[in-house]
């Protein structure tokens, strides 16, 4: 389902929700490396996008100790965009 979502032009797969956690966040969260991939490679995501308490997805990895994860997000930060300071 996350798949088919993801190849519509219309989803932004790094829209936050109230609390500012993007999906990849969720998925950070939840372990599912599987959708982390995905997420990732989509050029648009932020893999350094903090949520409303700034953490980001390779804080949340580490946390709970998701060393998959953590070398994927990794991976991704050193390819990622510069981020406009605010």
């Amino acid at each position: 389902m996350v798949k088919i979502l993801l190849e519509r032009k219309n989803v932004n797969p790094d829209k936050p929700d109230n609390d500012g956690r993007t999906p990849l966040m969720c998925t950070t969260s939840g372990g599912h490396e599987g959708f982390v991939k995905i997420l990732l490679g989509r050029e648009e995501v932020n893999p350094n996008k903090p949520d409303n308490n700034s953490q980001t997805p390779l804080m949340v990895a580490s946390t709970l100790g998701f060393q998959e994860l953590i070398t994927l997000l990794q991976s991704r930060q050193a390819k990622a965009p510069a981020q406009p300071e605010a």
